[in-house]
Formats: C-alpha cells, structure tokens, sequence
C-alpha cells in the first residue's frame, strides 16, 4: 500500500517529486481559488500513491461521472497527503482530495457526495468563470483580498495555528463593496453545485445523507472562525446552506438507500489503512485496539510495521491472507514490507500473487519489478519488461516506472553477445532514461538521453520518433 517515505524507491502511497505537482492549494470551502493559489499547503505536502485506495475511489467516481456527463473526460482524483478535510477542483480534468476525507468519512457515501459536490463544480464550469472574474478585477490590491479569504478560511478548517489571522490581513482595508460583489456570485456558485451534486446523486439511485453530514461537520468548523463578515464566505452561510441541502436531501426518494455491504467493508479497510501509515503508530494501535475486524488487524499489522519492524508485522498479514486469500491488496502489503526491509527475494512470491489477482494495477507490478531488480537476478529481466510495459501504459508518466525499465534494458544489454543486439537494448535504455528525467522535470538530462537513444535506434521508428519529440520539446515561455 501506500509509502509515505521522501524516497522514490517505492511506488504506492509514496510522495511525489514536487515538480509533478503545483497549484494544489484549498479547502472544501475555497476550494475554486485552487488555481490560484500556486504555493500551498497541499503543495508541501505533496500526492500520495495506492492502489488499493485508489481503485476504491475508481468505484466511487465512475457513477457520479458517468450521471454527469463527464465519463469520457477521464477525470483524475488525487490524493493529498494531509490529515485534514478537504476536497477541491483545479480544472476540468482534476480533482483533489486530502486523505483526512477519507479517514474521517465513516461511510461510503460521505465520499461520495463530497464527489458529487465536485463534479458538480466541473459541469457548472465555475473555475473557469472565477479566473475570468479575478481576471476582471480592477486591482491586485482586490485580487490579493480574494487570496486572503482563502487562506483565512482554508487554514482555519485545516487547524492551522494563525493561518486565519493571516488571511483576514490580506482581506482588510480593500474595496468592500467589490469583494461582496464577488462573494455573492461565489455562494450562488455553490449552491448550484450542490444541487447539482444531488441531480448526480438520484441519477444513481443513491442518498444524499452522506453529503449533508460532511458539510454540517464544515459548517460546525465554520463556526470557529471569528470577525469574517458572513457575506466574505465562499460559501453561503452555514445554517442557510444546511436548510437548503437538507431539503434537497430529504425529498430524494432514495433518502433511505444503504452503502452496500461490500463497499462498506472495502471503505473500512481503505481507512484503516490509511491510519496505519499516515498515523503515528501509537496512534493507529490505540485506535485499532480493540476492533477484531479485519480493518483493525489491517491497521495494526501496518503501525506494528512501522513501529517495530516486518517480522513483527508479519503475523498479522498472514492472518488476513488466511480469512481472505482472493484480496490482493493484503499480498501486495506483505510484500511491500519484505521489500522495503532488504528481502527482495521474499516479496517476489506475494507480489506475483497480487499482480495475478489484480492484473489491472500497475502500481503494482511496479513495485514487483522493483523487487526482482533488487536481486540482481537475470532471469526475471523479460518478466520485469512485460510487467513494466504493461503498467506503463495506464501510469505513463511515472518516472519511476521508466526508471525501472531503464535498468531492465540496460542489463540485457550488458548480457547481450550480438553488438546488434546490444546496441538495440542500451538504445531502449536510453530511451526509457530519458522518459523518467523528462517526468522528473530535467529537462536537460531527459534530452542528453533521448540523443544517445536516436543514435542507436532505426530512424522513424516510434521509439526514435518518441526521443524526437523529447528534444523539440520547450518550456512555454512565461506572458510578461
């Protein structure tokens, strides 16, 4: 599962290179001043990678998509490496959400309906119209009011110490008028998302309760923030925008409906998950304690990793590989742990189990490459190629993937008799290299490689026209 480590060694819930994300800033409330705000909290943080939680969210997304319209836009969730509540939107194509969302969402449909919320914003087309809108502002003075607000609100909500103090600075002393001009289209704005998050919500015949208890928790929050005049919040006062969704709400005629058992169980576990790696492993043991449910064995087989080491940890795996011998994400765990701890060798066995299982995961069958690569073993190098092929093919622009490849092409070379053969695979290595400096955001190393790639390959092949299109490629110069 998931890696919170700086390292880029491992593939699943691990931190991205800040060069591969920017804008990332927000709160459900602000959350259409994303685009915005460049520098952010969310930013520091960094996007964390798993697959298990993230083909859970697959689940979640798809209907809502699909009932808005928006199932060939293949829409991208993220996930955030912060603790706190939050969602947002930065564009048509992206979706933000703080793993505090999910570990704090005790149902499925809490999920979804912060989903719904957002997809909502996406049809409505209101990040566009609010760039355009702070386009037409008539001062930086009024715009840096606009950005105040949302640090003002947004640190609030994430408990940062000051942060609300902060942004009410920015925000006093400008053109009042025009910023309750500005706001007042902003709460229209959200009150069509809501509603239309709730259209979205009856298309798939599904309630409305999970959204309505999230945002009384955010209007409960709200409540802390003090002297913030109530026609300078991003969104429509609290109590106004309860009653409204509660109307919404309770006249659906699927008010009733129940997450079904199943996604019920995943979502447990999805939350424990994240507790046992994003948690102190103090914590996550005492939360977990006593719950013998699987979720809970899963929390602290993962806290009990990380406190105390894999051989420790490993008890607990087995355990739930035992009730549940079908779920690969318990396999990929076990060997993630044997990886990370120096068994290479151990881990290929779990890993090959959840590959077989979850043939569709790339994630994973990056870190099973990884784990044959650490042997330094020549005969898992055509598997680690077909596996590392094939994974990057849903995740291509993961520079560690290519990374991998790199590596893989580059052993067969130095194997290879034929100085054809040879040529063809230090070519091919040189290629993948230069694919990983590329998403890796070094530009220049990335082209140094696609070079040395061109030399050993076919002319007008589609690997030489791919390093071809790695040396045209420019920066886009910056409006002055």
């Amino acid at each position: 599962m998931p890696i919170l480590a700086k390292s880029m060694a491992q593939p699943t819930l691990q931190r991205l290179p800040r060069a591969t994300h920017t804008a990332l800033v927000a709160t459900l409330i602000s959350g259409l001043l994303a685009g915005l705000l460049a520098s952010s909290a969310a930013h520091a943080r960094g996007l964390i990678r798993d697959a298990e939680t993230e083909s859970l969210i697959r689940e979640y997304a798809g209907p809502i998509f699909s009932a808005a319209g928006l199932g060939s836009q293949n829409i991208k969730i993220h996930l955030v490496n912060d603790k706190s509540f939050n969602a947002f939107v930065v564009d048509g194509q992206n979706m933000f959400m703080h793993a505090g969302t999910l570990m704090n969402s005790k149902t499925p449909n809490q999920v979804i309906g912060v989903i719904a919320h957002e997809a909502g914003h996406i049809t409505g087309g209101h990040l566009a119209r609010l760039r355009s809108q702070v386009a037409q502002m008539k001062s930086t003075a009024l715009a840096l009011q606009v950005l105040g607000l949302a640090a003002a609100i947004g640190g609030s909500l994430a408990g940062v110490p000051n942060a609300g103090q902060l942004g009410m600075g920015a925000i006093a002393g400008g053109s009042d008028v025009a910023m309750r001009s500005f706001m007042a289209y902003r709460q229209t704005e959200e009150s069509a998302a809501d509603q239309a998050g709730m259209s979205f919500l009856n298309s798939t015949r599904q309630s409305g309760r999970g959204m309505l208890e999230t945002f009384e928790v955010l209007a409960n929050q709200l409540r802390g923030i003090k002297g913030i005049n109530p026609y300078l919040m991003s969104h429509p006062l609290p109590q106004t925008r309860i009653s409204q969704l509660r109307a919404l709400v309770e006249s659906s005629p699927y008010y009733d409906s129940e997450d079904p058992p199943e996604l019920q169980y995943r979502h447990d576990l999805m939350r424990a998950k994240l507790s046992g790696f994003l948690e102190k492993p103090e914590a996550s043991l005492n939360r977990y304690r006593e719950d013998d449910t699987l979720a809970g064995t899963y929390a602290r087989a993962i806290a009990t990793y990380r406190k105390s080491g894999v051989d420790a940890a490993m008890p607990y795996l087995n355990r739930l590989i035992e009730a549940q011998p079908r779920w690969p994400y318990f396999y990929e765990t076990k060997g993630q742990f044997l990886f990370e701890s120096g068994r290479g060798r151990e881990a290929i066995g779990p890993l090959r189990k959840a590959v077989e299982l979850a043939p569709h995961e790339a994630l994973i069958q990056i870190m099973l490459s990884q784990a044959m690569l650490s042997t330094e073993e020549n005969q898992y190098l055509d598997e680690v190629i077909r596996n590392l092929k094939k994974a990057l093919v849903q995740e291509p622009q993961s520079a560690m993937g290519y990374r991998q490849l790199a590596m893989a092409y580059g052993r067969k070379g130095d194997m290879a008799k034929a100085s054809g053969v040879r040529r063809s695979f230090l070519a091919r290595a040189s290629l993948a290299s230069a694919e990983a400096y590329f998403y890796e955001g070094r530009l220049r190393e990335a082209k140094m490689m696609a070079k040395r790639a061109q030399d050993g390959l076919p002319g007008g092949t589609p690997q030489w026209l791919r390093a071809q299109d790695i040396l045209d490629f420019k920066l886009p110069e910056r409006k002055k």
